[in-house]
């Protein structure tokens, strides 16, 4: 398996995506906080198929 580094507009939405996460976790945002977990699950999925895949 070759791995690689993920494009640049992936790496940017899984980072927004954990971050999100991680801000709703750390502080009360209504709209974010229930879906904290899932938000940081996003992020490093987007990683992990921004790595394996390939283009993407």
């Amino acid at each position: 398996m070759n791995l690689s580094a993920p494009t640049m507009p992936v790496w940017v939405v899984a980072v927004i995506a954990g971050g999100l996460g991680i801000l709703g976790k750390l502080v009360v945002i209504p709209a974010i906080t229930p879906y904290a977990f899932w938000l940081v699950a996003i992020g490093f999925l987007l990683l992990l198929l921004g790595s394996v895949l390939k283009g993407m």
